[in-house]
């Protein structure tokens, strides 16, 4: 099995992303998204509570209310140093333990760890981490090796993020990694990131 990843700006990119992947025959099951929900935008009715338990540096909660449609399980999480987010999928129920809730951030290295775990390389799992916690969402697919290409030109074709270009546009910054130990971002702060007037400041303990 291969782990495919794309991270997207645009949450309705994602979501037509992981509709491909469905319509290309790829299990429900083996599909994973994570939705940066600063803004309150996926209908997600607990958001301040979980962002003050991700401000404050809780773990990765147990999902507190399912917004159903587009995977099974999906709901409300708090990834320390991120916020609140919707996630749903394979990644996070491995994440948080399918049956106790463990948070990822005391049992799995927070969401470097269980990008790493999943086969994702470290350097780009901060990118990630960093991108979901500026607004992005991230999806993440697990497919045997003989359709990794495929899956990985649909997400291509969604028009996922440049990786590498990000990269560098956050190493110009000064950020050097990310530091699940840093404030999530607040919603007009990734309103203004979005619209290109000032990036995020880069907040490191």
């Amino acid at each position: 099995m291969r782990t495919i990843t794309g991270l997207f700006d645009s949450h309705d990119q994602a979501e037509q992303a992981v509709r491909a992947l469905r319509d290309a025959g790829i299990s429900s099951d083996d599909i994973s998204i994570v939705a940066n929900n600063a803004e309150g935008r996926h209908g997600a009715d607990d958001s301040d509570s979980v962002a003050e338990g991700a401000g404050a540096g809780a773990g990765v909660g147990a999902v507190v209310g399912g917004t159903g449609g587009l995977l099974a399980g999906l709901g409300m999480l708090a990834i320390p140093g991120v916020g609140p987010v919707v996630a749903g999928g394979w990644l996070i129920a491995t994440a948080i333990g399918a049956v106790t809730g463990a948070a990822v951030g005391g049992a799995a290295g927070g969401i470097i760890g269980a990008l790493t775990e999943a086969g994702v390389d470290e350097r780009d799992a901060h990118v990630y981490a960093e991108g979901i916690r500026r607004g992005g969402t991230l999806v993440t697919a697990r497919v045997d090796d003989n359709r990794a290409d495929a899956a990985a030109a649909i997400l291509r074709h969604a028009n996922h993020v440049d990786i590498e270009a990000r990269r560098r546009d956050y190493e110009a910054e000064g950020w050097e990694g990310f530091d699940e130990n840093s404030e999530p971002y607040q919603p007009d702060q990734i309103r203004d990131y979005r619209a290109g007037l000032v990036p995020p400041p880069v907040f490191r303990n």
